[in-house]
Formats: C-alpha cells, structure tokens, sequence
C-alpha cells in the first residue's frame, strides 16, 4: 500500500471563518462541524485540512497546493476577487506577482492566519523516480 496524507490540523483564531475563506479560494466545500472539535475544509477525495480553533496567536505554517493551469488561473481570479493580496515569494512584500522559476507558475498569500498558503502549477519538490 503507497501511503497518502489523509488530513492535516491547521490552528487558526476563528476556525469557522477560516475554513469558509480557505474553502471560498480553492472553491472546495467545508463544513461548521466534522469529527472532533474541527471545521473541515474538504480539499479532494483524499485529503481534508481541519481548521482549529487555538487560543492565542496560531504557528504559522506553510500548505501548498498542486493544480491544473486552469484550476490555478481560477484561483488566481478568486484571490483578486476577495481582495487577497498575494505574492511570488513564501516570504516578503505582496507584489501581486506570479512566481515562474520552476518550470510552471506558483503564487503566495497569507490569509487565513497568516499561514504561508501557496498554489502551483509544477511541483519543484518532488525527487526523480528511477
């Protein structure tokens, strides 16, 4: 059996309002309540993020997203749609810029929580297959 991330914790202020942003973006459902205390933000058939509600200021953690060229152009709309500022860096200014150094686009935004949230088109992370 290969193995697959199933879900991931993510902490947050207010986990309602987070998981409604987040699931408005990538255009995914969510719901109010799921297993445990967690708002679930069903990202695919395989993979749920369960926001958090934590006391206190949140880590801030980085999430990437793998999509389709269209999928990351309709992303890129919704983000300007919402007022999402957004950058080509993990880290530094917003300067509404689209990151192509990797061979495909990638795009970074803060919100919800400041979380370092990113979308791209062609993973750079992935080691060769021999």
């Amino acid at each position: 059996m290969a193995i697959e991330l199933d879900h991931l914790i993510v902490p947050c202020r207010d986990q309602r309002g987070a998981a409604a942003l987040l699931a408005r973006i990538l255009d995914v459902p969510w719901a109010e309540a799921g297993p445990g205390p967690f708002c679930p933000v069903y990202v695919s058939a395989g993979l749920t993020l369960d926001m958090d509600q934590v006391a206190g200021e949140p880590m801030r953690l980085h999430y990437c997203f793998r999509l389709p060229d269209a999928e990351f152009d309709a992303l890129l709309m919704r983000l300007q749609a919402l007022g999402i500022r957004y950058r080509s860096t993990p880290h530094g200014p917003a300067d509404g810029q689209i990151n192509t150094q990797h061979g495909g686009r990638i795009v970074y935004w803060s919100q919800p929580d400041e979380h370092i949230w990113e979308a791209l088109t062609v993973s750079y992370a992935r080691q060769p297959v021999p």
